[in-house]
């Protein structure tokens, strides 16, 4: 199985608009994070999670893999703003299929009217919405692994899902990880997780927080995403985080190990 990190960064990427600090104007590519996506590819098949207003820029720079399917996270806009995107990859009439949880779907559809119903612009994407929910496996079509929807709080009142494929734990926008998630994840490979910055936050991790969860897991590698500019500069951070934890950036590819 592969990953590759379409986006590493937060709702307002890095650089941030109208910011001068020195992460911002940071030569480093690796300081420049596009919103948090990736491609998971496995058995011939790429998965896409969550589809920012930035996947028109990603998957060209990416050179416009096959896409299968997309997982969607949650309800925020930087996780589902490209949707209309997806277009290239609607071709012959044949519906790309998304999974997401019910809410998510109602949000899609507002956000999108003109590609539902009998009203249905020709030129809108076709896709197909699957409803999924928490802890209920699933096979997506041609993927012989099973995707399990985890449990996340990204808010004391929001939850959403992260996902488990194989060994492979994928986890963004987390703010309190239940118990019975971290239970899921234990015996993985490679967990990604966000990581905001060094200070609290109400509805992120923060580079602590992410620590801890990574301790409880004990994946055999950690990659951090979902990071703001204050997380800092690239070349100071990596450096100084335990060897089994990586910070994720734009564009990394990596290999998980299957049992």
């Amino acid at each position: 199985m592969r990953l590759t990190f379409l986006g590493t960064g937060t709702s307002t990427g890095v650089p941030q608009i109208g910011c001068s600090c020195k992460v911002c104007t940071s030569g480093d590519p690796r300081d420049n994070r596009l919103r948090a996506s990736v491609i998971v590819g496995i058995g011939g098949k790429n998965i896409l999670i969550d589809c920012g207003p930035d996947f028109r820029q990603q998957i060209l720079r990416a050179g416009s893999p096959s896409l299968d399917a997309l997982l969607v996270t949650h309800v925020h806009y930087d996780h589902l703003g490209g949707i209309d995107d997806l277009r290239p990859y609607c071709k012959s009439g044949i519906p790309f299929p998304i999974y997401c949880r019910n809410d998510v779907a109602l949000r899609i559809m507002e956000l999108m009217p003109y590609a539902f119903g009998p009203d249905r612009y020709p030129g809108s994407p076709r896709i197909e919405i699957n409803i999924i929910k928490e802890n209920i496996p699933f096979l997506i079509s041609g993927v012989e692994k099973e995707i399990i929807p985890l449990h996340i709080r990204h808010t004391p009142k929001l939850n959403i899902l992260g996902f488990r494929i194989g060994n492979l734990g994928y986890v963004t926008d987390c703010k309190i990880m239940p118990q019975e998630t971290i239970e899921k994840l234990k015996g993985i490979d490679t967990l990604v997780i966000n990581a905001l910055r060094h200070e609290s936050h109400p509805s992120h991790l923060n580079l602590r927080e992410a620590m801890d969860v990574i301790e409880l897991v004990k994946p055999r590698k950690a990659y951090l995403t979902h990071a703001s500019h204050a997380i800092g500069l690239y070349s100071e951070i990596a450096p100084d985080l335990p060897q089994n934890v990586i910070l994720a950036y734009d564009g990394l590819t990596i290999e998980i190990l299957e049992n």
